[in-house]
């Protein structure tokens, strides 16, 4: 048979990345698309540099706990933009809607997507809107593009990673992937565990503020946040070590997983970063970051180490160590 595209070529992982490298780069590549950072970052002649992203939207459920699919297409856009430390600006929306959508979904949707562009202080200037058959689609797709500035001295990208350096997460991970599942499969919680979702603009402000010194940052969402730091192991060219007990993770979310059999370290996130700062800025760094109701959690969880490069090695509870690698085939589809 002819190999097929799979749903686990979607899911932020070593398909997806395996997919993009051998039918995308290979094709398209260029010096910008190459770094395959969340942004592309370019010069505009005098102007200084701007940074551009785009991304599609086609979560399922459309509203969870916590958010909907319009709030999650623009802090998604929006945070993408900010991992290369750029203050987005405009973004662009573009809908794709199922025939048959009620319209009272649709205006709660837009709603949604006013009040997040109002939180990240950002504007929606361009848009399109296409109908499809009934059975076409599912409900709504959305993308969206946006484009920021990118302060004079920021340098940040996945490829900057140094040894010596810390590693911080800014609060609990896999939130968004359970609140997903939850809704979904209708599981009920003791504990009720609400997505991340949130624009981390201001976030990434003060701490760029904070030092000159941040090499990397990413968002955790596809792939978690396993598949994130294996991303800047491999593009830096170095190791990490990492420690399990310092790693934050909710005891409602951690139960989930004990029961679905989920590793937190792979699920989807999307109002968290992970950071990688010179070892001299750390702690201000992440003070700062405490200050940001959406970094109170932060906390250092490891380092970049010049040993086995492009691995992450994870320091267990029970003193073992283990390989955390990039995630493997698809754990919970349209997580985005």
């Amino acid at each position: 048979m002819e190999d097929r595209i799979l749903l686990a070529h979607g899911s932020g992982g070593k398909l997806m990345h395996d997919l993009i490298a051998k039918h995308f780069v290979t094709t398209l590549g260029n010096p910008i698309l190459d770094k395959l950072d969340d942004s592309a970052v370019f010069e505009l002649g005098s102007q200084g540099k701007l940074a551009f992203t785009t991304d599609s939207y086609v979560v399922s459920p459309i509203f969870f706990p916590g958010g909907d699919i319009g709030k999650l297409a623009v802090c998604g856009t929006v945070n993408d933009l900010a991992m290369s430390g750029a203050i987005p600006l405009y973004l662009s929306l573009s809908l794709i809607i199922e025939e048959g959508l009620l319209i009272a979904d649709l205006e709660r949707i837009v709603d949604s997507v006013h009040q997040a562009a109002i939180e990240a202080g950002v504007k929606i200037i361009a848009g399109d809107t296409k109908v499809v058959n009934k059975g076409s689609a599912d409900k709504l797709f959305i993308t969206t593009s946006g484009v920021g500035v990118v302060p004079p001295g920021i340098n940040i990208s996945g490829e900057n990673a140094k040894p010596g350096d810390k590693v911080i997460v800014s609060g609990t991970i896999g939130d968004h992937g359970i609140a997903i599942v939850s809704q979904r499969e209708g599981l009920k919680f003791k504990v009720p565990v609400a997505s991340d979702c949130a624009p981390l603009n201001r976030l990434v402000a003060e701490m760029v503020e904070t030092s000159a010194h941040i090499h990397c940052l990413r968002d955790p969402t596809r792939g978690g946040l396993a598949t994130t730091l294996n991303e800047f192991a491999r593009q830096s060219k170095v190791g990490m070590v990492i420690e399990e007990a310092n790693i934050p993770v909710k005891k409602s979310v951690l139960s989930a997983c004990e029961l679905l059999g989920f590793d937190p370290l792979y699920l989807a996130n999307e109002g968290k970063l992970a950071a990688v700062v010179a070892p001299e800025d750390a702690d201000k760094v992440l003070a700062r970051m405490k200050q940001n109701r959406y970094g109170a959690g932060a906390t250092i969880i490891g380092e970049v180490v010049a040993e086995h490069p492009g691995r992450i090695i994870m320091k267990t509870r029970l003193g073992a160590s283990r390989i955390v690698d990039m995630l493997v085939g698809e754990l919970l589809p349209r997580i985005c």
